[in-house]
């Protein structure tokens, strides 16, 4: 059976040093995809934008500078922990949000009550096996039928 999380959270789109708007940003983790978090940008006259990255960027972000890659994260300042700069990058182009850190501590706390950090292997292993058994249960029932 598979269960999310989803959490609703307003980040500023930072345009330029001069320019920024709020969007509201859909954040959405699933039990079937247990390594990965998705941040479903909703941006002013564009369809919507989704990015999909490990849940572990996230919770180390939130902490401290780190990513390689695509995404970056890191808080704005260290000593406050209050708000993050999450940097998505695309070829030469980049979009850069920032976002407050309560909001992202609240929905991982809810997605480490669905799969503990440390245990997604187990998940996907159950998940995979359940599919499979599912699998054969319907051959065996098609073939007897």
């Amino acid at each position: 059976m598979r269960e999310s999380v989803q959490a609703e959270v307003m980040m500023s789109f930072l345009v330029s040093e001069e320019l920024s708007f709020r969007i509201p940003v859909e954040l959405r983790y699933e039990s079937g995809d247990p390594y990965a978090v998705r941040l479903t940008f909703h941006l002013p006259g564009d369809a919507p934008v989704t990015w999909a990255f490990g849940r572990e960027l996230l919770v180390d972000g939130v902490g401290g500078a780190c990513g390689d890659g695509d995404v970056h994260i890191a808080p704005t300042d260290p000593e406050l922990l209050d708000e993050a700069l999450i940097r998505l990058q695309v070829g030469g182009d980049q979009a850069l949000f920032r976002v407050g850190i309560p909001p992202l501590l609240a929905f991982l706390d809810r997605t480490d009550k669905l799969v503990p950090l440390g245990q997604e292997r187990a998940l996907a292993d159950l998940e995979t096996h359940l599919d499979e058994a599912l699998d054969r249960i319907l051959a065996e029932e098609q073939s007897a039928g």
